[in-house]
C-alpha cells in the first residue's frame, strides 16, 4: 500500500499554496480603507423620508363599501390577525311580488398588527377589491394594543393608497369598465329618448 504523498500536508490543503498569517486581517482592514474614503450615503430619516417602491406593504386599507363580509380573507388568514363581525338584514323586494332578500351587514372590522406578518394573502384572495396595501409605515405605538386597528382607522388608510398604474395602451378594456360603460350609455339613450322634442322641431 502506498502512503499518500506529504506534498498535500496534514490539513487537505493543495500543495504549493502557503497562507501568509494575518492576510484575513489585512484584506479586511483593506475593505475598511477603501470604504472610509467614499462619500456617505445615509439619509437623515425621518427629516429625509425613504423612497419607497410602488408595491411596499406598509398598512392594509379597508374599503368598506367593497366589503360583502364573505369572511374569505379572516378565514384565509395565517396569523388569525383579522377579526370581523356582521349580522343579516332583510331587504324588501325590489319589484312588487317579488321575494324579500337577506344580506350580511358589516359590525366589525379589525386588523391585529402586532400578530399580522404582512404575507398579503387577504389583499390577493379578497374576490372584491375591499383590501389595499398602502406604502405607509410610522404607526408604531407605545402600547401593542393601540395596534389593532379597526374599521374606521383603516378606512382612513385608504386615502394613502397609490393609485394603479397605467393600462398599456395595447390591452383589452377591462370587463367591467366595458359593462360599466355600456349600463351608462343605455341609461343615456333612455334619457335622452324621454325628452320632449324641442319646439319647432316637428314643424319642417
Amino acid at each position: 500500500m502506498s502512503r499518500p504523498s506529504s506534498a498535500a500536508g496534514s490539513a487537505g490543503k493543495p500543495a504549493g499554496r502557503f497562507t501568509i498569517p494575518g492576510s484575513g486581517l489585512a484584506k479586511g482592514l483593506a475593505v475598511t480603507l477603501r470604504t472610509m474614503t467614499r462619500k456617505t450615503q445615509t439619509r437623515q430619516y425621518p427629516d429625509v423620508q425613504p423612497e419607497l417602491p410602488p408595491r411596499t406593504r406598509g398598512v392594509i386599507g379597508l374599503f368598506e363599501e367593497n366589503c360583502t363580509v364573505c369572511m374569505l380573507c379572516a378565514r384565509e388568514c395565517p396569523d388569525w390577525c383579522i377579526y370581523i363581525d356582521s349580522h343579516k338584514e332583510t331587504v324588501p323586494p325590489a319589484t312588487p311580488g317579488g321575494r324579500e332578500r337577506s344580506r350580511n351587514v358589516l359590525d366589525r372590522f379589525a386588523i391585529d398588527f402586532s400578530l399580522c406578518m404582512y404575507c398579503g394573502i387577504c389583499v390577493e384572495v379578497c374576490p372584491f377589491d375591499a383590501l389595499f396595501w398602502s406604502p405607509e409605515f410610522e404607526y408604531a405605538e407605545t402600547d401593542i394594543r393601540e395596534l389593532v386597528h379597526e374599521r374606521d382607522r383603516l378606512r382612513e388608510w385608504m386615502w394613502t393608497v397609490p393609485a394603479p398604474p397605467a393600462l398599456d395602451p395595447a390591452a383589452e378594456e377591462p370587463k367591467e369598465i366595458a359593462a360599466a360603460r355600456k349600463a351608462a350609455d343605455k341609461l343615456a339613450a333612455q334619457a335622452q329618448a324621454e325628452q320632449p322634442g324641442r319646439p319647432g322641431e316637428g314643424d319642417a
